[in-house]
């Protein structure tokens, strides 16, 4: 028993060294371990884009937010008789309400100048614009509801533009109606969907009932975004702009658009049988913003969601570059310690770190490629301690190269992301059963 039990032991650690399955299963434990840290940085990476969106929210609040413009609607007072029956007296209360008149054309012509504000390390898209708005009204009649002239209060009318954050506009608001200047007052349109308004009275006994041409220019500052809710029976827009990366977006494309390195320029043409709201109402518009549309001006590299989804992939790069260590250390009958594994993991996970740091200061594509080539050759540096033939090295550092290579290449496909990584997985699997095609997994009994 004493002789045999040494040699026992023997066996079973020369059985431990050589085992394939235990080896598979050491890098299967290591893999799972890498994935703490791994989500560690995902979250960080995740806790920076959030600080990023609150820095665009703050530099929003100082400069102006989000802009919706809606045109000029017309609302007219009138009275409403109310009756009821008190004490089996049958009484009428008169009470004013109002109705709401949209225009028979609206055409609006806006220029758009982006630029980009810096707080810190991070980027706010922000623009000030010139947005000139004409079109017509056909004078409002009450016909429809069998209101009688004299309980219409067309001395009291008002035309309401809306403005999502007045704070945004940086010139006197001038709008003439026929011809005539109209004094323009900040104001609440009584309208839900338009609390934020610019509203002009109008005397409209004064004006032609031939019909009511309005034009007015408005210089307006705003971030990121700036729509339109198509109010007129036709609306036509034509924005034109000094920005590579809009995003045409809302309840309608552009009917055309143009776009290049530094311009752009879309058109709209929108019908009343486009949208889901009448020409005039009585109450208000319960549904406008449902037909808004416009354009997002997006920051042409979003560091923070590209480098999340290039650590998504993290777990993928750890596998194939120890698999790739596996079949070296069969292949070449290399003997490589499970501790030069977990250093190798730790390399490749301060990658991603090293990639968030760098792309906030230079950058998304410039950063992945110094991250990627200083991680390559650190790995392969430490390779050569234990990799017995300079050739092995160079074979494992490209097949490295390789793979970083391929995440980049998905990382900047939108469309074919999904299909790019599904061939270059394929082809991956197959070149490692090519490799490993003549590898006897099982020792044969002599």
């Amino acid at each position: 028993m004493e002789t045999k039990s040494p040699h026992v032991i023997e066996r079973f650690n020369e059985w431990l060294k050589e085992s394939i399955s235990v080896k598979l299963a050491s890098i299967g434990v290591l893999v799972l371990l890498l994935l703490i840290p791994s989500s560690w940085l995902q979250s960080l990476m995740e806790e920076r884009q959030y600080r990023s969106y609150e820095v665009q929210q703050e530099v929003a609040e100082k400069w102006s937010g989000r802009q919706t413009l809606s045109g000029p609607i017309l609302r007219v007072p009138y009275t409403d008789y109310q009756t009821f029956v008190e004490d089996k007296v049958t009484k009428v209360l008169p009470r004013t309400e109002y109705a709401y008149f949209l225009p028979e054309k609206l055409e609006i012509t806006g220029e758009v100048n982006p630029q980009i504000l810096s707080r810190g390390i991070f980027d706010v898209v922000v623009y000030e614009s010139q947005i000139q708005f004409k079109g017509r009204f056909n004078y409002p009649s009450f016909d429809a509801w069998d209101i009688s002239e004299k309980d219409v209060h067309w001395h009291e009318a008002q035309l309401i533009n809306g403005i999502s954050d007045l704070r945004g506009i940086f010139n006197n608001l001038l709008l003439t109606l026929n011809g005539q200047e109209l004094a323009t007052e900040p104001g609440e349109s009584l309208l839900p969907e338009l609390p934020k308004s610019i509203l002009s009275p109008v005397n409209l006994t004064e004006m032609s009932k031939e019909g009511l041409d309005f034009a007015y220019t408005i210089r307006l500052k705003g971030s990121e975004n700036l729509q339109f809710i198509p109010i007129g029976k036709t609306t036509q827009v034509k924005v034109s702009g000094t920005w590579s990366a809009p995003s045409f977006d809302g309840a309608f494309l552009p009917a055309t658009r143009s776009l290049s390195d530094s311009v752009f320029a879309a058109d709209w043409q929108v019908f009343h049988y486009n949208r889901s709201y009448p020409q005039q109402s009585m109450g208000g518009f319960s549904n406008l913003n449902d037909s808004a549309f416009g354009l997002s001006l997006l920051m042409p590299i979003d560091q923070y969601q590209k480098s999340i989804r290039t650590a998504k992939y993290g777990i993928l790069i750890i596998m194939l570059t120890f698999i790739s260590l596996l079949l070296i250390e069969i292949m070449y009958k290399v003997r490589i310690h499970p501790f030069q594994y977990i250093l190798i993991g730790c390399g490749l996970i301060i990658y991603y770190s090293l990639l968030l740091s760098l792309s906030e200061q230079i950058g998304f594509t410039y950063a992945y490629w110094i991250a990627s080539v200083a991680t390559v050759v650190l790995i392969g540096f430490y390779g050569r301690s234990f990799l017995p033939k300079s050739q092995t090295v160079w074979a494992f550092t490209g097949l490295l190269s390789l793979f970083y290579g391929f995440i980049f290449v998905i990382t900047r496909e939108e469309d074919y992301a999904l299909l790019l990584g599904s061939v270059g997985l394929f082809l991956i699997l197959g070149g490692i059963m090519f490799a490993s095609r003549k590898i006897q997994w099982y020792k044969e009994k002599e």
